[in-house]
């Protein structure tokens, strides 16, 4: 018996999706981490509608989706009869805007986790490893 995914070349690049969001936002937020890591780079094109539906396993209408919520939020831009390409200033703007989030949503919260631990941030070690 041979399993069809070992013989995917997408296999290796499998992801899992959750029910608490809807797939085409977490690829969204997926490709949105990307650019925060500069992959693309500014200025350079996206992988396209196909490639990503192949490498994610997903239908190409999510995906386009997914890109086109990426548009909305000024980062991509589309080009017609090129494709999708990386907006100049898009990896600050996303940055900044992970940043806010992480403040007002993410930063209180384990804030109160590490107070509640009895953690200081003398218990922190801050260096990457």
């Amino acid at each position: 018996m041979v399993c069809y995914l070992s013989n995917t070349p997408a296999a290796t690049d499998m992801h899992t999706w959750s029910d608490t969001l809807p797939i085409y936002r977490q690829l969204a937020d997926r490709l949105a981490a990307q650019l925060l890591d500069g992959q693309p780079p500014e200025g350079a094109a996206m992988p396209s509608v196909r490639a990503l539906a192949h490498r994610y396993l997903i239908n190409p209408l999510t995906v386009s989706r997914a890109l086109q919520s990426l548009v909305d939020d000024g980062l991509v831009e589309s080009r017609r009869g090129l494709g999708m390409y990386v907006q100049a200033g898009a990896r600050e703007r996303l940055r900044q805007a992970e940043r806010q989030r992480f403040l007002e949503q993410e930063w209180p919260e384990l804030r109160e986790r590490l107070q509640r631990l009895g953690l200081t941030p003398d218990d922190l070690d801050w260096e990457l490893r």
